[in-house]
């Protein structure tokens, strides 16, 4: 007997009414970035394994997939390598390419590699999957798309503005009301290790804080030890597990803890302007909040940090985040190349519209009519008028074989086709329809405008 077949884990299936639902999100994503002005573009599933190894920290480069070379891949490795077991070095040898782990190193890639034919400020969006090694729960897979939009070549901070009404418009066309976009900026963070003296920890000090609301503050203080950072360092920086009040007040208290912080306060400068302006243009249902402790845990932000929370009721981590990147295509040999992106979480998006009951205006995809099939005749005749209506945009269907009546019309109202068209010899000599409602049980016939007039009404 055969094994099952299995998918491999943190990986799915998607049913037909899970394809309807994922591209209902897709399609207002996607209009709403092009409603913003951004272009769309596409790369590779696959890059070349310099292009995203030490883009992302230590973390991020471990849960990168590797890609074997092609062949004999252990032909040309030393014994010496073989037998020192050293994954590393070993890897280095055996695989040169890598699934992409984000959109946004290999958009960055491309901006280097086109930059002549570009024209900045370069504003495009992308929706492709991406893969991650990570350790599959709820909310959390190993192959998942991404919907990213970035602004390149552009250092205002009303591209931040900008991106905070992108989140609160797609989410208001979603009905998914009441989600915290969380802001912090990356010169913050930097100012705050700066004043306790962890200025040489920086990196260490964010991984660690990013994870607050994962393993708690006594959590967060622990990995800071154990990465170094002094207790009186880590006594210092406690008040901003506890920062609390108005946006407006949070600025206030942050002013005065970074007053003697140049960087500091320039992120803070930067953050203000960004809260007071969303705050006189107004958004429609999001809520808007500053969060000291967000990092995402990423190299390359270097200023403004997003995050997107969803409504308190949903058991859910993130379901979008982004940030300024001002650095990124540095790497890759464009300087002094500004850049902004956020990102769509579109699987944790799914989730929590299902949870809250959001599809219920999902349709299937279905034809409008069905012709049924009576025999060799009926069915040519059927398929000639279905070429006529799909030229039309008319989604039609003919039922493939010659089978009871009752068999045909069980599948018609499976698939919810709101009409059925019956075709005898009395049709097929008059070259008329004869047409079945499938919600009312009424039948009419008529000849070909007939049938047209009837789809529209």
């Amino acid at each position: 007997m055969a094994q099952k077949p299995s998918i491999p884990k943190g990986t799915r299936d998607f049913s037909p009414t899970e394809v309807a639902k994922r591209n209902y999100i897709i399609q207002i994503i996607k209009a709403t970035f092009e409603n913003f002005g951004f272009q769309p573009i596409e790369t590779p599933s696959f890059e070349n394994s310099e292009t995203l190894m030490g883009k992302y920290g230590e973390e991020g480069d471990r849960l990168i997939f590797k890609i074997l070379n092609s062949g004999d891949y252990l032909s040309k490795v030393s014994d010496a390598l073989l037998l020192q077991k050293d994954t590393n070095k070993l890897t280095t040898q055996i695989s040169e390419k890598a699934l992409r782990y984000d959109l946004t190193v290999p958009f960055a890639r491309y901006v280097v590699q086109h930059q002549n034919e570009i024209e900045f400020p370069f504003k495009r969006y992308q929706i492709q999957p991406v893969w991650r090694a990570d350790r599959p729960q709820k909310g959390r897979f190993r192959e998942f798309y991404q919907c990213d939009a970035d602004v390149v070549g552009s250092k205002s901070l009303w591209q931040e503005v900008e991106f905070v009404q992108l989140y609160d418009a797609v989410f208001h066309q979603l009905n998914l009301k009441e989600v915290t976009i969380k802001l912090n900026n990356r010169k913050i963070l930097s100012g705050i290790a700066e004043v306790i003296g962890a200025a040489d920890k920086l990196i260490d000090f964010t991984i660690a804080l990013d994870k607050l609301d994962k393993i708690g503050e006594e959590g967060v203080k622990k990995e800071m030890l154990d990465k170094g950072i002094t207790a009186m360092a880590i006594e210092k920086v406690s008040p901003l597990f506890h920062l609390s009040g108005s946006n407006i007040e949070k600025l206030h208290q942050l002013k005065e803890i970074l007053n003697d912080s140049v960087d500091g306060l320039t992120g803070v400068n930067e953050l203000e302007f960004v809260i007071s302006t969303l705050e006189n243009v107004g958004l429609y249902t999001s809520n808007l909040e500053i969060d000291v402790t967000l990092a995402r845990g990423l190299n390359y932000y270097t200023g403004a940090i997003i995050e997107v929370i969803p409504p308190k009721t949903v058991q859910m981590g993130s379901i979008g985040g982004g940030g300024r990147y001002d650095d990124l295509t540095g790497v890759f040999g464009l300087k002094d190349m500004s850049g902004i992106g956020v990102s769509f979480g579109l699987d944790r998006i799914y989730l929590v519209l299902e949870e809250l009951n959001l599809f219920s205006e999902v349709e299937m995809p279905k034809p409008e009519i069905l012709f049924a099939n009576f025999g060799e005749k009926e069915a040519l005749y059927a398929t000639k008028t279905i070429k006529k209506l799909r030229a039309l945009n008319v989604k039609s269907e003919l039922y493939p074989e010659e089978t009871k009546l009752k068999k045909q019309l069980n599948y018609a109202d499976k698939r919810k086709i709101p009409f059925v068209v019956l075709i005898g010899s009395k049709e097929l000599e008059n070259q008329t329809f004869t047409v079945k409602n499938m919600i009312t049980g009424d039948q009419q016939e008529g000849d070909f405008p007939f049938l047209l007039q009837l789809l529209k009404q």
